[in-house]
């Protein structure tokens, strides 16, 4: 199965991907969108906790979300009617939303932050899944991701985290393909290897004999 595409493939895929603000119809179909959330769950996961969740709004529900919206900056002490009306028509930038919300559990050997990683994770992989489908993307947050009149609209509840709000179109423009970052600016890979009496009385650290730093 993994013969299908090569590691250059793979790659070129994860590279192309950009985040794309101007999109229109069409939005993917419910069969695309729910082959996307498959990739998404495929995400690590820390003790199959599955932390995620992944809501569409689409249609009339986008200005109702840019109600919400508006209503929470209202809420904020945003007075200006200038910025109350255009974060009313946020929404409608995309003709389809899907909200990333992180569900906290507890767990003695998983804290929160792996699991928002998590989310994060799955993310990404809904980003490169809609990309290889064709569509355009972009993930966006923000202070209303917060605010308690959005959690409630979006059914949160204490701990849970709105992982950001992701933008699906079909773009209508793309930009230059980004530049190739040099692998060797942003990591230092450095192996060591010691021979010696390894016995329990000489036992050093393990990061004595073999280190990988980034």
């Amino acid at each position: 199965m993994l013969d299908l595409i090569t590691p250059e493939q793979t790659l070129a895929l994860i590279e192309s991907r950009q985040s794309l603000g101007l999109l229109n119809e069409p939005a993917p179909d419910d069969q695309q969108l729910s082959q996307a959330v498959q990739a998404a769950l495929a995400a690590p996961d820390h003790h199959r906790l599955r932390p995620w969740s992944f809501l569409a709004v689409r249609a009339e529900a986008r200005q109702q979300m840019g109600e919400i919206l508006a209503r929470a900056l209202t809420e904020q002490g945003e007075s200006d009617q200038a910025q109350i009306d255009r974060v009313r028509q946020q929404p409608l930038r995309a003709p389809l939303i899907v909200v990333c919300i992180t569900r906290m559990q507890d767990h003695p050997k998983v804290p929160t932050v792996e699991q928002t990683l998590s989310t994060g994770a799955a993310v990404q992989n809904l980003l490169l899944m809609l990309h290889a489908q064709g569509f355009g993307a972009i993930w966006r947050t923000g202070a209303l991701c917060d605010a308690a009149v959005v959690r409630q609209a979006f059914g949160l509840t204490n701990g849970d985290q709105i992982a950001g709000f992701v933008y699906v179109g079909t773009a209508t423009k793309h930009p230059q393909p980004r530049t190739r970052l040099p692998v060797s600016h942003y990591s230092d890979i450095e192996f060591y290897e010691r021979y010696s009496d390894y016995s329990s009385s000489r036992r050093q650290a393990t990061a004595d004999y073999c280190a990988w730093r980034w």
